[in-house]
């Protein structure tokens, strides 16, 4: 678009404040042209549903933001992406409520490319952790895109997954593009500025506020062909997301955990709900096989069978572990093992990854 008609699309999207989404309806009578909003009379404009207050807004002089975004966007990694740009992403432009403008740093190129949502609970259990990382790092290599909200815990895994094997991820944020949330992030924003695309469609400077990030869930769903929620208590914003990525008409997938684990209640209760069960990233592929044309090398997809390292000994141990957590306690009841020999056993079993720390004491088998 051109800087002059950008100017004129940014003051409207300014003006308009939280009718941001009657913009595109303005735009549609008006021929598509923000300079011809711009020029039309309060009686057009009152016609086209616009109160008193907004067409004065509308008529005034430039906003004050337009500047600063103009900008902002002068740097070279650095995109204001209107809705009828053809930088826009096309999946996007399908939901029932598409942002009108996005800000975006690093490469725009990735908004066409297929994209798997993977979102979880920012209090996540280690476990769960691991599994994002482990989802979205193999499924980036199979040339997936991977999509997140840059929170802690399951957010970040996803995000950091990918990048560990040079691949490729979205966050969508929700402050202003300009802004780092949670601060704790930083350095995953470079890694991923340097490596993918942060995406916002909230004006520069817009601090974190709890409205914020359903606003923000409904693009996260809306880029991607499916939404993985790995890990999320039953009062989650991930359950949001998989909401509206229903709602969109976009696949639903959820990894199941145990049944003591309360960060996988919200998982039990999609898969009740109809989403799919997945346990591998493979069977994140075979639910999106009529979709895309992405074939996931196998051997990237092969668990690798870590109890033939074991002796017999520790072997017998990470069988009485299990997969739900579990205290040295009980341990020390079902091993008959003293409380130091089960301490050395341990250790040797999570430095060879075999088992984590789980809350409370306990440990999980991985």
């Amino acid at each position: 678009m051109q800087k002059d008609l950008l100017a004129d699309y940014l003051h409207l999207y300014h003006s308009l404040g939280p009718r941001r989404k009657s913009l595109l309806a303005l735009l549609a009578q008006f021929a598509g042209n923000p300079a011809r909003i711009r020029r039309s009379s309060i009686s057009s404009l009152m016609t086209a549903g616009l109160n008193r207050d907004t067409i004065c807004k509308v008529r005034a002089g430039q906003h004050p933001q337009v500047a600063r975004d103009l900008e902002w966007a002068e740097s070279h990694h650095n995109h204001l992406i209107c809705f009828d740009d053809g930088a826009y992403p096309e999946l996007l432009r399908q939901i029932d409520d598409p942002p009108t403008l996005l800000y975006a740093s690093g490469d725009i190129s990735l908004l066409h490319e297929p994209q798997i949502a993977i979102v979880g609970s920012r209090h996540c259990t280690p476990g769960g952790a691991q599994n994002a990382y482990d989802f979205s790092a193999q499924l980036a290599t199979a040339g997936f895109t991977i999509t997140s909200g840059m929170a802690l815990g399951i957010d970040s895994a996803a995000h950091r997954g990918s990048l560990d094997c040079a691949g490729k991820t979205i966050a969508v944020t929700g402050t202003g593009i300009d802004l780092t949330y949670p601060r704790q992030n930083q350095e995953l924003a470079r890694d991923i500025l340097g490596q993918g695309l942060i995406v916002s469609e909230f004006t520069l400077g817009t601090q974190a506020r709890p409205a914020n990030f359903p606003q923000r869930n409904r693009i996260i769903s809306g880029l991607a062909l499916a939404t993985l929620v790995v890990e999320a208590a039953r009062r989650s914003g991930s359950l949001i997301t998989a909401r509206l990525a229903a709602e969109q008409g976009r696949e639903v997938l959820a990894v199941p955990g145990s049944i003591h684990n309360p960060q996988s209640s919200g998982c039990h209760q999609l898969i009740r709900d109809g989403a799919a069960i997945v346990e591998t990233p493979g069977d994140v592929t075979a639910e999106l096989t009529g979709l895309t044309g992405f074939i996931l090398d196998q051997q990237t997809m092969t668990s690798v069978d870590h109890d033939t390292r074991l002796d017999l000994e520790h072997g017998n141990l990470l069988e009485l572990i299990g997969y739900d957590p579990v205290n040295c306690d009980i341990l020390v009841q079902r091993s008959g093992l003293t409380i130091d020999k089960l301490s050395s056993m341990l250790l040797v079993l999570e430095i060879n990854d075999f088992i984590q720390s789980a809350p409370g004491g306990c440990f999980v088998r991985i």
